[in-house]
């Protein structure tokens, strides 16, 4: 059926392609002053950020702030960001960003992790952040951290390693948080004196994920277990459960005609908190009235979500106008409909932003959409575009009041008034550095010039960027009369190079590096190559999941599918194979070829494969690859030379992680299920060149606590952070 010369191409495919994610940080643009400054720019990931040094003190300090993720704190008054090398603290009346204590950056002496950023959870008043720090591979610290002080405190050890959520979330009057660890929900009041704190035995709300709970506009705690909801009014809410059970000063909300999974599931509140919205497993919106409607028998509506959305943003007004947007293939979709007390109706179809990334003014009359496509302001009643605000991609916005917003693009982090017709726009630090140096009128101190977009901004490297015209670079050098820099060229480990700086009036070397070190979790071993692999036997759940996560590191993968998954599943067998990952045959049904009750000869294998490539063909108009693996993994040697016939390479696996034994077959044969985050640390340590690594993918009959597939942006971290290098399985098949 296939030639073998087939799998010969598909290597030397990958064999070329460059390893993205292996690249290290780069170092370039080296330009030292008069006064012994030393302006250097850092690489990583395709994001960089501009550093100067002072040599005399080797103290680095950070110059530019790419907005990734974006918090407004402290009544607006501070911006904090979050990009590859850090996150940092700006004023909104502008300035130079600083490091924010507590969390790892690079000027701090810690080096950037390959992957997700290592999100925080900021209070309102910006006086606290939490954050996790690793302590493996699938599991770290939460921390509490002063800001004012820096100082650290463990509010709970053996916390899993963030996916997709950050497993807390503050009130609005920044008094409480409640965060999330194996599988139950825990509430952690500030107090005066933390000290007095019971144990954290007597703060569990319940079971149940991060998505199970939410602040409502006045301050109100919502939590949504089995098909119950239930609200904890906002008055004596932290006071009284300081003392008592957190449900017990709250009342039931509504009671729902299904489950709510909080692993896969979402609940959004109305602003006048009688209704709420479900995004159920991300195939199908619904609405519930609340209060004294909920058990009333008028129709709501359901909208059955299409594969592939992705990027769900809820505005919600308080005049009950509800907007559901997200991402189609590329395409903004929009569903808006108006929600009151005891009815719920659709206005006629909308006209769609440019991005489903949104942010509902305060008093509800205007939203915003950014994206790769620019910013754009509509009316949020009217549902009209007023004003495209530019062009260039925007990572990040947030509103300040009614008249203000803040906008973070690839050239700026700039304030945006959009009460003048003019819309005038105000710099607050600078986001990249197109060209960078040091100006040519310096006479006793220098000035640090940087262009970003067309402007040409100047700064001591302690002030803020100010705006210059006519800006006139010196010619870069690598030396002052008290120092000398130079690049040293690296082939493994953390750097693509590293400055040294020599003294010329000692004898020595140093490197800007010297001091700086990685979470210890995420050692950098010899570079293995580590094949990972989806297998599909029926349902879809957690493809979205898996394929974005993919795409975000630029990972090709394999995905095993059988027959019975095409055909329940054609557009999800053609979402795989448009995204260039490997496809490969699981055989045409869900058959365990050892057992003993069927009767396995060499036509029905080569049958049931080629029944295989052509439900994937009519599918998807393409071929399946030559490898496969009998379901279930469970083979024998006929199997397997039956295969070989018929031009398949049977792939075995090397890593078990065991993600497929249900809740039931671990009750029914006393196992214990191994929970996703600890078999994430049995992968990385498992450290075999070559591994080939089986994840399920869908629901499994019996159900589990939690799927592996639901942290998979866990595991991709861990071992890219770890030196290997993920491969597709015909890059490891011999």
């Amino acid at each position: 059926m296939k030639a073998r010369q087939k799998l010969k191409i598909i290597f030397l495919v990958f064999f070329i392609m460059p390893a993205f994610n292996l690249w290290g940080i780069n170092f370039t643009g080296l330009n030292v002053s008069h006064d012994d400054k030393f302006l250097f720019k850092a690489d990583f990931e395709s994001r960089h950020a501009l550093f100067v040094t002072r040599l005399s003190d080797m103290s680095i300090k950070q110059l530019t702030a790419f907005p990734e993720k974006m918090y407004l704190t402290e009544n607006g008054r501070t911006i904090i960001t979050l990009c590859k090398f850090g996150a940092v603290r700006i004023p909104v009346s502008g300035g130079l960003p600083s490091p924010l204590p507590g969390y790892p950056s690079f000027s701090e002496g810690g080096i950037p992790l390959k992957g997700n950023l290592q999100d925080i959870a900021a209070s309102a008043d910006g006086r606290w952040i939490i954050h996790i720090d690793p302590t493996s591979h699938g599991y770290g610290n939460l921390l509490l951290i002063d800001i004012l002080s820096g100082a650290k405190r463990v509010i709970s050890e053996r916390v899993e390693l963030p996916g997709a959520e950050f497993p807390v979330k503050w009130s609005p009057d920044s008094r409480l948080f409640v965060y999330e660890k194996g599988g139950r929900l825990f509430y952690f009041p500030i107090l005066s004196d933390l000290s007095a704190l019971v144990d954290e035995r007597f703060r569990m709300i319940g079971s149940g994920g991060i998505t199970s709970v939410l602040w409502g506009q006045h301050g109100d705690f919502y939590y949504l277990t089995g098909n119950t909801l239930y609200r904890v009014t906002n008055p004596e809410l932290f006071t009284r459960t300081i003392y008592g059970d957190f449900l017990s000063i709250g009342r039931i909300a509504a009671v729902l005609p299904f489950h709510f999974d909080s692993g896969f599931d979402h609940f959004w509140i109305a602003p006048d908190s009688l209704s709420v919205l479900i995004n159920k497993g991300g195939r199908g919106l619904f609405v519930f009235t609340l209060g004294e409607s909920r058990n009333s028998a008028a129709p709501l509506p359901h909208m059955p979500v299409p594969f592939g959305a992705e990027n769900f943003n809820v505005l919600w007004h308080s005049s009950g106008l509800l907007t559901a947007v997200y991402s189609l293939q590329g395409e903004t979709r929009v569903w808006r409909f108006e929600a009151g007390a005891d009815t719920v109706k659709s206005p006629a179809a909308v006209n769609a932003p440019s991005s489903p990334n949104a942010a509902l003014s305060p008093d509800g009359t205007r939203a915003v959409f950014w994206g790769e496509n620019g910013l754009e302001l509509w009316d949020y009643i009217n549902w009209r575009l007023i004003q495209r605000l530019g062009s260039e991609a925007v990572l990040s916005c947030t509103w300040i009041n009614n008249r203000l917003l803040i906008a973070g693009n690839i050239n700026y982090i700039e304030e945006i008034n959009i009460a003048n017709p003019s819309y005038p726009r105000r710099v607050i630090c600078i986001s990249s550095a197109a060209e960078f140096g040091f100006s040519e009128n310096t006479s006793r101190e220098s000035q640090i010039l940087v262009k970003a977009g067309n402007e040409w901004f100047a700064s001591d490297g302690r002030s803020a960027w100010t705006a210059v015209s006519n800006a006139r670079l010196q010619r870069a050098s690598l030396s002052s009369d008290r120092f000398r820099v130079f690049l040293d060229p690296q082939v493994s480990g953390h750097f693509k190079n590293i400055p040294m700086i020599r003294s010329m009036h000692s004898t020595g070397t140093i490197s800007l590096v010297s001091r700086h070190s990685a979470n210890n979790s995420f050692t950098l071993g010899r570079p293995v190559q580590m094949a990972l692999c989806f297998d599909l036997y029926d349902d879809d759940t957690g493809l979205q999941q898996v394929l974005a996560a993919l795409r975000s590191r630029n990972i090709r993968a394999t995905f095993f599918m059988n027959g019975e998954f095409i055909r329940r599943n054609p557009q999800a067998a053609a979402v795989i194979a448009n995204a260039g990952h490997e496809t490969a045959s699981l055989f045409y049904a869900p058959v365990d070829l050892s057992d003993t009750r069927y009767r396995i000869t060499r036509e029905f294998i080569a049958a049931g494969l080629a029944r295989n490539e052509d439900e994937f063909h009519r599918a998807t108009g393409k071929e399946l690859s030559i490898l496969w693996h009998p379901p279930f993994y469970s083979s024998s040697g006929m199997v397997n030379a039956a295969a070989a016939a018929a031009g398949y390479i049977t792939v075995e696996r090397n890593i078990d992680p065991g993600d497929y034994i249900s809740r039931e077959d671990a009750l029914r044969h006393h196992l214990r299920q191994v929970p996703s985050a600890e078999m994430i640390e049995q992968i990385t340590r498992r450290r075999g060149n070559g591994a080939v690594v089986p994840i399920r993918l869908g629901l499994l009959p019996g159900g589990r606590d939690e799927y592996l597939f639901q942290r998979i942006d866990v595991l991709l971290d861990a071992l890219l952070r770890s030196g290997y290098e993920i491969v597709p399985v015909s890059a490891v098949v011999r």
